[in-house]
């Protein structure tokens, strides 16, 4: 097989998501991967990339891991599927048990969907349906936060704020009320990313007091807007809001698809607040990129709400054919276990202080609008002008150079926009940050020429 030939077949038959199909017939073709080990991706020619991205953020211990692999090689031996309506298997109720002891306290009840779209509709809809149980139909509105992104479903989708992903379907979608996000790439200069964090949240205090009585739950991407150019804030807003959640009558709905298992220097970005939501939401990182499975954790208090005779019709009526897949159950386990065994959250501090150390030199160029780091996930956004921080428009397509370049030089960089950012598995090494950070440097020289 060449690379050629698949590309050829592949642009008659797929349909590549988020994506201008025009593009791959032109300045931005398609990359065919044969194999993965590693970091590692291969094409069908032996070119390699860093695969920086994680593969869309979901493959935390490299592919082709092999303890993974044997975890779905004894499962597929014993139960590939059952229905979870009705039946029970071995590998959902050691994975609740895991979730349940490693996620922040309070959270014992485990809900099963496919991906973190399904997972936000699943606990958008428990929100709704725990208020009216509790004979409260007129809270029915949810809150989210400025640039902020949870999905492609429609329920998904009208919690977003990215304008790219949601202007189209605005016709379809539910309205939201918007707080303003304590993103702290907007503080005012001498101002800390606490005190504007701080200072976000007023108007959310605002929000909370004046519509409590119509709202379900604010929903929110604990320290990283990972869609929204992965713009990042201070863990305060969170303590913040659970306190005015709990004052106010509101659920907080905690999104960690994206941030959770380790991508912000703890498991979860939570525990960095000091919190514990209502509702989490966890998926990506789940399977460590090998299956899609997601789950929604909450509380006795959510859970009791819908307990009751059937005749009352007071129960969650929600469901997917492959709700707790057991292959991917076990997938789940053996990440857990990875965890548990390799020490991998205090392992990661010596390669995050690697990545930050790799980029310090572009903190004086004179097109990088900002670096920032949380944990394992740092972002470079490149702007026209450094004091202002004026964006290159977004027509000019800056970041695709960044990532065309990198193709030529062993790395896998999908920008978000003008954002350059590396979110890499966690079995990199240092000298293969240091490589990454000096592609970057070059792709951003490049993309920022006129």
């Amino acid at each position: 097989m060449r690379n050629a030939d698949l590309v050829t077949r592949g642009l008659k038959s797929v349909w590549h998501p988020c994506t201008q199909m025009k593009d791959h017939e032109g300045a931005v073709p398609l990359v065919p991967i044969k194999r993965g080990e590693g970091v590692w991706l291969e094409d069908f020619e032996g070119n390699r990339f860093i695969d920086a991205v994680s593969s869309w953020w979901v493959n935390l211990f490299g592919h082709a891991n092999p303890r993974i692999n044997a975890a779905i090689q004894k499962q597929i031996g014993e139960l590939e599927h059952v229905i979870l309506a009705g039946f029970t298997h071995e590998p959902v109720v050691n994975l609740s048990e895991r979730l349940i002891e490693v996620t922040p306290p309070g959270l014992n009840k485990v809900f099963y969907a496919d991906n973190g779209s399904s997972a936000i509709e699943a606990a958008l809809k428990m929100s709704f349906h725990y208020w009216k149980n509790h004979d409260k139909p007129g809270k029915k509105n949810f809150v989210n936060l400025s640039n902020s992104y949870h999905g492609e479903t429609l329920g998904a989708l009208a919690l977003g704020d990215v304008s790219l992903y949601k202007d189209t379907y605005q016709p379809l979608l539910m309205e939201v009320l918007t707080a303003p996000s304590p993103d702290a790439f907007n503080k005012e200069p001498g101002e800390t990313d606490e005190d504007y964090a701080l200072r976000q949240f007023e108007a959310m205090e605002k929000l909370l007091a004046e519509k409590h009585e119509e709202i379900c739950a604010v929903v929110v991407e604990p320290l990283i807007q990972c869609a929204g150019g992965m713009r990042m804030h201070h863990p305060i807003y969170h303590t913040k809001l659970r306190e005015a959640c709990d004052r106010y009558g509101v659920h907080l709905i905690a999104d960690e698809i994206a941030v959770g298992f380790g991508r912000t220097g703890t498991l979860f970005a939570c525990e960095q607040s000091g919190i514990t939501p209502d509702f989490m939401c966890l998926s990506k990182g789940l399977t460590a990129g090998y299956l899609p499975l997601s789950v929604v954790l909450t509380t006795d208090d959510v859970y009791n709400a819908f307990y009751d005779d059937y005749e009352t019709l007071k129960a969650f009526l929600h469901s997917h054919s492959y709700t707790g897949n057991p292959i991917g159950c076990a997938v789940a386990l053996a990440t857990l276990d990875i965890f548990r065994d390799d020490n991998v959250i205090e392992s990661n501090r010596a390669l995050s202080t690697c990545m930050a150390e790799s980029v310090a030199h572009l903190a004086d160029h004179p097109n990088v609008g900002d670096i920032r780091q949380h944990g394992m996930t740092l972002a470079v956004e490149m702007v026209k002008d450094k004091a202002s921080k004026t964006p290159f428009p977004w027509q000019e397509r800056r970041g695709i150079r960044v990532y065309q370049h990198a193709l030529t030089r062993q790395a896998l960089l999908r920008p978000l926009g003008n954002v350059v950012y590396f979110m890499p598995p966690y079995v990199i090494t240092e000298e293969q940050i240091r490589h990454l950070a000096q592609v970057a440097t070059e792709g951003i020289e490049i993309a920022v020429r006129d």
